[in-house]
């Protein structure tokens, strides 16, 4: 019989109670929140009359400050949830475990350099007996798949991986990375307890996977464990700001999505531990009916798969203290709004599954957030329009309202608005500050090169994030007309170049919004100037919107920030085997 440490028990009725209470707690402080900056908001609004128009931005902004609020309220249980302790098989492991790779037209070396970093970190835990690793391959182009042929055969030789190491391709594309991977659990799954889902940029260190079968081991009911990627391998300045944000940031903000879902967690694709026969039994996803972009398959399979887990009374969680895992990700913003096209779509598309029978409640919110992580954005780009144009029909002021022999003046409320300016600022801000002076306090600084260094990169961090915001935001609202209008994204493979861009292809992706944010500007100054130093914030960006990209996506500028000790991650400044494995392997053509 297995022995469990008897620290970690299996999640009861106490644990249970606690998520409920997080999560009424969290959804009264963000309704409350939301409440305050509607009224606050229709103050302001009625000053110079009311109207339609303003009952439009009342709605908007109460919306919007829904969203903004519950994004505060999961950072602030991020600082104040500390997680119990895991329950983890002492005895392990001994469960049998596929460690799955898919790919489509990846930079083959970079992906077998991957490989055999892990299949070495695997080795040093005396557990390498219990992991397969499977490639496979969902490639089109014929060279790629030669490619990758070739360096498999290789990657046995130089790792004596008989037995070990497989490659499959398949010749058609069913379903993607779903169906992808539905092919390998008909096929191959009944060998298998476990699977490791990675993407082709994922590394995860053996250690960190062997804790992972130990803690499913001892959770019979956990269908599956999630990870927290940590970003690595960024030199652009864009991609520096997402790995540093990435390993400062996300870890607490993961503890507050731990404290808020509880058995009832994410799934986001990749470097997570799943149950085989869970999966198997659950997770059967049949192509929505209709055609792309709401039909067909449903390309964000995830968030989906975690809502049929847990429909069926299987625990999905995510453990934000597992480290080790790793992953890459865009290196400018065209190649981040491209991606996001995809999530979008895929997002959007979780309509359709909404009212699906037997879905937890959660899952249904979770996948109502989902949604709402792409609507935030037009739903913000109509505000700022009906903002605009709210001055064009405000009602004519009525200076004799027959009850006073003396003119009655449009009272301003500039003192109402400032204060709710400086709320929203506050929303934004004040999680990002009670993460930096936590780390202060706490003496983790030296992991990101020291007290001077991490405040100059989280006021850069904020800073870029709050320049780039209004471009990102344009972005996404295009996604999620393209969406509603018909667009299918497709499947782009990934570019996983150093993400160097010419302003020539800087131009091409944001001239619109560029022309967007000049004609907002001009518009202001002739017809509503008072609003043109509001609106300046974000049509400014907008107007340089070329210029943001192609310098943010220098390799040399995210070089400069680097040798400064700036945007720097633990995963920098500690040396990492892994991470040095990986690279030496690229180095000598694995």
């Amino acid at each position: 019989m297995a022995r469990t440490s008897v620290l970690n028990l299996p999640e009861n009725n106490r644990n249970r109670f606690g998520v409920s209470v997080r999560r009424i707690g969290a959804f009264l402080l963000a309704a409350g929140l939301t409440v305050g900056a509607a009224s606050m908001f229709g103050t302001v609004a009625q000053a110079d009359g009311f109207d339609w128009v303003d009952v439009v931005r009342i709605f908007l902004i109460a919306v919007s400050g829904f969203w903004l609020a519950w994004g505060a309220c999961t950072a602030l249980l991020g600082v104040l949830f500390d997680p119990p302790p895991m329950p983890r098989n002492d005895d392990g492991p001994w469960s049998k475990t596929a460690v799955l790779i898919p790919v489509y037209n990846e930079n083959t070396s970079a992906v077998f350099a991957r490989i055999e970093a892990m299949f070495r970190s695997l080795e040093r835990t005396g557990y390498l007996s219990l992991f397969d690793f499977h490639v496979l391959s969902d490639t089109t182009n014929a060279a790629i798949a030669e490619a990758e042929r070739l360096a498999w055969q290789r990657s046995l030789l130089r790792l004596q991986a008989g037995g070990r190491l497989y490659y499959r391709h398949r010749e058609k594309n069913t379903g993607r990375k779903a169906g992808n991977i539905a092919d390998f659990i008909r096929t191959s799954g009944g060998a298998y307890d476990f699977m490791l889902v990675l993407d082709a940029d994922s590394l995860m260190d053996g250690e960190t996977i062997v804790e992972m079968v130990r803690r499913m081991e001892a959770a019979p009911g956990l269908g599956l464990l999630q990870t927290l990627p940590q970003m690595i391998g960024l030199t652009s300045l864009f991609g520096r700001m997402l790995q540093f944000s990435a390993g400062f940031f996300s870890p607490v903000f993961t503890r507050g999505v731990a404290a808020l879902q509880g058995a009832e967690g994410p799934f986001w694709g990749h470097n997570a531990l799943i149950r085989m026969r869970a999966f198997a039994q659950s997770c059967g996803m049949a192509a929505l009916e209709g055609k792309p972009p709401f039909g067909g398959h449903i390309l964000s399979h995830d968030t989906i798969e975690a809502a049929l887990l847990a429909r069926d009374g299987w625990q999905v969680r995510v453990d934000p203290d597992l480290q080790g895992s790793f992953e890459e990700g865009p290196a400018n913003l065209i190649d981040y709004a491209k991606r996001d096209r995809r999530w979008c779509q895929g997002n959007l598309q979780h309509t359709r599954v909404l009212g699906a029978p037997r879905l937890k409640a959660w899952s249904r919110i979770a996948i109502v957030q989902g949604v709402f992580a792409y609507l935030s954005s037009p739903v913000w780009l109509l505000f700022l329009v009906a903002s605009l144009a709210a001055p064009l029909f405000a009602p004519k002021p009525v200076y004799f309202d027959g009850r006073s022999l003396f003119p009655v003046f449009p009272h301003p409320e500039t003192t109402v608005a400032l204060a709710l300016l400086f709320g929203v600022g506050a929303l934004l801000i004040l999680p990002k500050a009670m993460l930096l002076v936590r780390a202060l306090l706490k003496g983790e600084a030296r992991r990101y090169g020291g007290a001077f260094r991490l405040v100059a990169s989280v006021v850069l961090e904020l800073l870029m994030t709050s320049v780039l915001a209004p471009v990102h935001m344009m972005f996404q609202s295009r996604s999620v007309f393209q969406v509603l209008t018909g667009g299918d994204s497709g499947w782009p493979a990934a570019d996983r170049d150093d993400g160097s861009l010419p302003f020539i292809a800087c131009l091409r992706a944001t001239w619109w919004m560029a022309l967007a944010g000049a004609a907002a500007l001009i518009f202001a100054w002739e017809m509503t100037p008072d609003l043109f130093w509001w609106l300046a914030p974000v049509s400014v960006p907008l107007v340089l919107a070329p210029g943001l990209l192609y310098v943010t996506a220098l390799p040399a500028i995210g070089r400069l920030s680097r040798k400064a000790g700036l945007l720097l991650t633990p995963y920098e400044v500690e040396r990492v085997r892994l991470i040095r494995d990986m690279r030496l392997a690229m180095e000598s053509g694995a």
